[in-house]
């Protein structure tokens, strides 16, 4: 049994019931802009080290609630982890990101790539564990993973790619092939988000980073036909609760009403869609999260305090929007920046959520 969850407010939004305050998280939350961050990745040795070590991975998702009113904590790890359990051999080059000892080009590639298990991934779930136990109900706990489209592009282009050639290429010329990965990663991710929930995540993300590079056709075909499959099999109740899932393809704007009929919970949004025409667009169907340009925190207090305000007025009143970045923060923002814009929402936000008090 876990401690009791004193700030449900994260939660309840995800469901667009009732609350206070419009709550407010940050993807990439705990990184590098943190110096205690820094400290902690240098004492591990170095980033995969940081992931594997429970203890280490408690510590870092912890930081950033000790300086900052947030609503929820993500669980920190990297979303690498299922391809490295399928036997790629992950590792980081100084400035140039994720790479992989092996790459998947071939159908027989393919062939030989085993479904991750979440056996595989035991040092996630323990870190999930050690997590929500230090929590202690301050807030609830984020799960997350890649999605399938998202996980393959980093697998077959062998790290990060600006045009995409090698999987776009299998893509057109190999569709099967491309389906075969996608299926494997999709009952991965589903088993991987699944050991969270149990491990103790309350709501998981599914974070379709690269999705927003495809054509709308072959989004619908090679990217959000994974994930409903996903949506399919995932624990949607746990601990007496419900787990909400959470869909963010970036630059998706597009596709909106797609993938609010997926099942998902909510959808994230980046900074290029605009939040009003977005809740125009999906009605009720879903909650909504984003979707402030990270680059605002670069600016002074008052017009993040502005930024804030511009996107809380576009979302309007009543429940269902939790307030994020439409990304994630960057490495060289100021420590500072970001409690000015967790107090603006919760400050600002009030007024949106009581037709009964003056402000």
């Amino acid at each position: 049994m876990f401690p009791e969850l004193k700030n449900d407010r994260f939660l309840r939004a995800l469901l667009k019931q009732p609350v206070d305050a419009t709550p407010v998280w940050m993807m990439r939350q705990a990184g590098r802009y943190l110096p205690e961050y820094r400290a902690t990745r240098a004492n591990a040795g170095d980033f995969l080290s940081l992931c594997k070590n429970d203890d280490f991975a408690c510590e870092v998702t912890l930081q950033p609630l000790e300086r900052y009113e947030l609503d929820a904590a993500i669980l920190f790890s990297d979303i690498l982890t299922i391809p490295d359990a399928m036997g790629l051999g992950l590792y980081f080059e100084v400035g140039e990101g994720p790479k992989f000892k092996k790459v998947i080009r071939t159908e027989a590639d393919v062939d030989s790539l085993p479904v991750a298990s979440v056996n595989d991934l035991d040092y996630v779930m323990k870190a999930v564990t050690t997590i929500r136990n230090a929590l202690s109900g301050r807030v609830p706990l984020i799960g997350f993973s890649g999605s399938p489209w998202t996980l393959a592009t980093y697998m077959v282009e062998g790290g990060s790619s600006k045009d995409f050639r090698h999987i776009k290429g299998m893509m057109y010329k190999s569709p099967d092939v491309l389906h075969q990965l996608l299926h494997k990663l999709a009952l991965s991710v589903t088993d991987y988000l699944n050991g969270q929930i149990k491990a103790g995540a309350q709501a998981v993300q599914i974070f379709d980073t690269w999705g927003g590079v495809l054509s709308g056709p072959m989004y619908q075909q090679f990217s959000l036909l994974y994930m409903k499959q996903i949506l399919g099999g995932l624990i949607r109740e746990h601990e007496g609760r419900k787990i909400p899932v959470i869909l963010f393809t970036k630059n998706g704007g597009q596709w909106l009403e797609n993938i609010a009929a997926t099942g998902a919970d909510a959808l994230g949004l980046d900074w290029t869609t605009d939040i009003a025409e977005a809740r125009a667009r999906v009605g009720d169907k879903v909650a909504l999260q984003g979707n402030l340009d990270p680059c605002v925190l670069y600016a002074d207090e008052q017009v993040i305090r502005d930024q804030v305000e511009l996107v809380l007025e576009g979302y309007g009143r009543g429940s269902g929007h939790v307030f994020n970045l439409g990304h994630g923060i960057h490495q060289f923002v100021d420590p500072e920046k970001p409690k000015y814009l967790i107090d603006a929402v919760h400050q600002l936000s009030m007024k949106y959520h009581h037709d009964d008090m003056d402000y």
